[in-house]
Parts: structure tokens; C-alpha cells; sequence
């Protein structure tokens, strides 16, 4: 089904909600921590430097937004990226803008 004149199409409103859950410096970190490997939330408090309150705050937004998923390992939830695709953006998009 075609959208209304001067609605975006669905995959343009799916593409803004994915950037839209992305944009925030920690959600990015995240991401780009991620992209090597599952990983537990000390892990990342470790890696970007922020509170883990913050961290769990992100990771509950970005599970929201199926960009992470969360697996118990043991007595730990290991994060991961439900799809590499979305890594690739966020790591070309630093790499942009480390380039300007």
C-alpha cells in the first residue's frame, strides 16, 4: 500500500525511528561496543566511562527499539546487536564525523 501524498513510506518512518533511537553519544557507544561481541553491562560501564544506571537506562531504549538483545550468561546478561547492519552505520557515522 502506497502512503498518503506527503507521508514518507514505511521504510523511510522504520529508517527515522532507527536514527531516532541511535541518537544519543551514549546509545552510539553502546553500538560501537557491541559491534566487537556480546557484552555484559560492567563491561560497557567500563568501556564509555558513564554510570551503570545510565547505561541500563540506554540498553532498556535500544532493547525497546530491537537494536540489542540480552542473553543470561550465568549471573550476568550479556548484550548483543540483533543485526550487524546496524553497526556498520554507526561506525560509518563516526568515522564521518571524525573525518569533518
Amino acid at each position: 500500500m502506497d502512503p498518503a501524498p506527503g507521508e514518507p513510506s514505511a521504510d523511510l518512518q522504520a529508517a527515522s525511528e532507527l536514527l531516532r533511537a541511535l541518537a544519543a553519544p551514549v546509545r552510539l557507544g553502546i553500538v560501537r561496543e557491541l559491534a566487537g561481541g556480546g557484552r555484559p553491562v560492567h563491561e560497557l560501564v567500563e568501556a564509555l566511562g558513564v554510570s551503570q544506571p545510565l547505561v541500563s537506562q540506554h540498553l532498556r531504549l535500544l532493547r525497546g527499539a530491537r537494536i540489542v538483545t540480552a542473553h543470561r550468561r550465568s549471573r550476568e546478561i550479556e548484550y548483543t546487536l540483533t543485526d550487524e547492519h546496524v553497526a556498520h552505520i554507526v561506525l560509518d557515522a563516526i568515522r564521518h564525523a571524525g573525518e569533518a
